[in-house]
C-alpha cells in the first residue's frame, strides 16, 4: 500500500524517513527488556478497565452512602469520566507526540493514582465526581501513549504477539472486574479506588526505570495549537454529552439537540481550522492514508455494534429472562474469555491471512452472533448454551481478530504522529460505543425489560453496524505478512518512521476494548438507561451504567 507523503509544517518538503523514538535499528538484537516494557504498558491498561467494571458494579453501594443525591447526580460518577476522556484523546496524543510518550505515560500514571486515592477519600458526591473528572483526564493521556511506548522494543516478527498480550489484558479485567468489584464493594466501595495506589505506584517506579526515554520525532519542537484544542474539546464533548444523557433528557429534547447542534457546528470549525493551520492538532494528511481512514470509520462501525450487542444480553438477560445482575455477568464472561483466546494468537492468524482477510473475517464472526441470537434467542429462556452462548463465542473471536488488525492503522503513521494518530482511533471506539448504546437504549425505549421483539430489532442493527465495519476492513492491505518472507514490506509512508512494516505490524496497535465491558454492563444491566463509558484501555472500553 502506498501512502501519499505528508508534509512537515509551513514546508513543501516530505519529512525524511525517522523511526519512531525508541526504535531499535536494523539488525541490532531485540531489547532484553522488552517484555518488561510491555507489562508497564498493559499495567495502564489494566487497572483502567478493572477499575471501570469494578465502578458500575459498585454503583448501587456508592448511592446508598449518598442518599440524598437524585440518581441524575449518582449518573455523573459514571458518565463525568466517560465525556471527559473522550473529549480528551486526540488533545492528550498531540501533546504526547509534542513532549515525548515517556513524560505523558509517567505524569498520567501519577494523575491517575491521585485520582484515585482522591475518590477513595472522597467526602461527598461532588469531590468523587471531581475526581472522576481527574481520573479521565489522566486515562486520556495513558491511553493513546502506552502501547507506541511499548513496540518499538519489538522486533517485527515479534509485534502481533505483544499486541495479542497487550489486548488479552482487556479481556483479564473484564472477566475479573465483576468478582472483584463484587468482594470490595461488599466490604467498602472506597476500597475500589485505593486499591489502585500501590498498583500505580509500582507500575510508575517500573516505568521510570524500563520505559526509553523520548521526546519529539526527529527532535523537532511542535506548536500546540490551543484553538484547534478547544475547538476538538469543545466538539467531542457536546457530542459525547449528547449521546450520553440522550435517553435522560430524551432524544428530541432541547438540550439533546442543542449538545448535538453544537458539536457538529464546532466540528466543522475545527475542520475550517485545521485546514488553514500550519501545524494543527489534527493533521489533515492523516486521513490521506487510505487504510487510517478505514480504520477510523472500522472502529466507529465496530463499536456501534459491540455495544449494542453488550447491552442486549445484558437486558436479555436480567429482562426477558428474569436472571440476577450476578447470573447475567457470570453468563457474558465466554466473551471476554473468546477475546483472551484470540487475542494471544491473532498475529498468527494475520500473518496467515493477512490484514484484510483477518479483519474481514472477524467482523463477519460478530456479525454472526447476533445473527445467532436472533435465529435462536428471540423468545423464551431457552437453554443457554444452545440459544445465546454460541453467539458469545462469535462474537468474542470477531473482537478478537478484528481490534488488533484496524488499531494497527495507526502503525502507519510518521513517528512525529503517532499518538495523536492512536487517539484519534481511540475516538472512533469512544465515539461508537457512545452511540451504540444510545441508539441500543432508543430501540428498547429505555425500559429495564425490554420486549423480546425490542431487542430483536437491537440485534439487526448490531449485525448491520458489524457489516459496515467488515465493509470498511476491505481497504486494508490484502496480502498475508510480508515478515514472512524476511523483514516487512517495504511502503512509501509520507513522514514515515521507517517503511519495514510487515503485515505482522497488524497488531501493532491493537487493543480496545477486548470485552472490557462484559462484566461493567452486565453487572448493573438490570437498570435502565446503561450508558457508553470509556475503558482507559486502551485502552481498552468499559460502559457505564445509569438507573432512572
Amino acid at each position: 500500500m502506498t501512502i501519499p507523503p505528508t508534509k512537515p509544517p509551513g514546508s513543501g518538503a516530505p519529512i525524511p524517513d525517522a523511526p519512531a523514538p525508541g526504535t531499535p535499528a536494523p539488525g541490532t538484537p531485540p531489547d532484553p527488556r522488552r517484555w518488561l516494557i510491555l507489562a508497564v504498558a498493559s499495567a495502564a491498561q489494566f487497572l483502567a478497565v478493572l477499575d471501570m467494571i469494578a465502578v458500575n458494579i459498585a454503583f448501587p453501594a456508592i448511592g446508598a452512602d449518598f442518599r440524598s443525591a437524585t440518581t441524575a447526580e449518582l449518573s455523573w460518577v459514571l458518565n463525568a469520566y466517560t465525556i471527559v476522556l473522550a473529549a480528551l484523546l486526540i488533545p492528550a496524543g498531540r501533546l504526547a507526540d509534542a513532549i515525548g510518550g515517556r513524560r505523558s505515560f509517567l505524569t498520567g500514571m501519577v494523575l491517575f493514582g491521585l485520582a484515585s486515592v482522591a475518590c477513595g477519600a472522597a467526602p461527598g458526591l461532588g469531590a468523587l465526581v471531581a475526581a472522576r473528572v481527574v481520573q479521565g483526564v489522566a486515562a486520556a493521556v495513558l491511553v493513546p501513549t502506552s502501547l507506541a511506548l511499548a513496540l518499538p522494543a519489538f522486533p517485527e516478527r515479534e509485534r502481533p504477539t505483544a499486541v495479542g498480550v497487550w489486548t488479552a489484558v482487556s479481556a483479564v479485567a473484564a472477566s475479573s472486574g465483576p468478582v472483584a468489584g463484587g468482594l470490595l464493594a461488599a466490604s467498602d466501595w472506597r476500597w475500589i479506588f485505593l486499591i489502585n495506589a500501590p498498583v500505580v505506584l509500582a507500575a510508575w517506579a517500573a516505568g521510570l526505570r524500563l520505559l526509553p526515554r523520548t521526546g519529539p520525532a526527529g527532535g523537532e519542537r511542535r506548536r500546540l495549537d490551543p484553538l484547534g484544542t478547544l475547538l476538538v474539546l469543545l466538539a467531542t464533548g457536546a457530542l459525547t454529552t449528547a449521546c450520553v444523557e440522550a435517553p435522560d433528557w430524551g432524544y428530541g429534547a432541547p438540550a439533546t439537540l442543542g449538545f448535538l447542534a453544537g458539536g457538529v457546528a464546532t466540528g466543522g470549525l475545527a475542520v475550517a481550522h485545521m485546514r488553514r493551520h500550519p501545524d494543527p492538532v489534527v493533521d489533515p494528511a492523516l486521513f490521506r492514508t487510505r487504510a487510517f481512514t478505514a480504520a477510523t470509520l472500522g472502529l466507529f462501525s465496530y463499536f456501534l455494534a459491540y455495544a449494542a450487542s453488550l447491552l442486549s444480553s445484558t437486558l436479555l438477560f436480567t429482562g426477558a429472562w428474569g436472571w440476577s445482575t450476578v447470573g447475567a455477568g457470570l453468563a457474558i464472561t465466554p466473551w471476554p474469555l473468546a477475546v483472551l483466546v484470540v487475542s494471544i494468537v491473532s498475529g498468527r492468524l494475520v500473518r496467515l491471512l493477512g490484514e484484510r482477510r483477518a479483519a474481514t473475517l472477524g467482523a463477519l464472526c460478530f456479525a454472526a452472533g447476533p445473527v445467532w441470537w436472533l435465529l435462536c434467542a428471540g423468545g423464551g429462556s431457552g437453554h443457554y448454551a444452545v440459544v445465546f452462548l454460541p453467539g458469545l463465542v462469535l462474537t468474542g473471536i470477531g473482537a478478537g481478530l478484528y481490534q488488533p488488525v484496524m488499531f494497527a492503522a495507526a502503525g502507519l503513521l510518521p513517528a512525529r504522529q503517532l499518538s495523536v494518530g492512536s487517539g484519534v482511533l481511540m475516538m472512533s471506539r469512544q465515539g461508537g460505543q457512545a452511540l451504540g448504546v444510545a441508539a441500543l437504549v432508543a430501540i428498547t425505549g429505555g425500559a429495564a425489560r425490554p420486549d423480546p421483539g425490542a431487542l430483536r430489532w437491537g440485534w439487526v442493527f448490531a449485525a448491520v453496524a458489524a457489516g459496515l465495519a467488515a465493509l470498511a476492513a476491505t481497504a486494508l492491505r490484502g496480502q498475508a505478512d510480508s515478515g514472512a518472507r524476511g523483514g516487512g514490506e517495504s511502503r512509501t509512508r509520507g513522514g514515515g518512521d521507517s517503511g519495514a512494516r510487515g503485515g505482522a505490524d497488524s497488531g501493532a496497535r491493537g487493543g480496545g476494548d477486548s470485552g472490557a465491558r462484559a462484566g461493567a454492563d452486565s453487572g448493573a444491566g438490570a437498570r435502565r438507561g446503561v450508558r457508553a463509558d470509556s475503558a482507559a484501555g486502551p485502552p481498552a472500553d468499559t460502559g457505564s451504567v445509569r438507573p432512572h
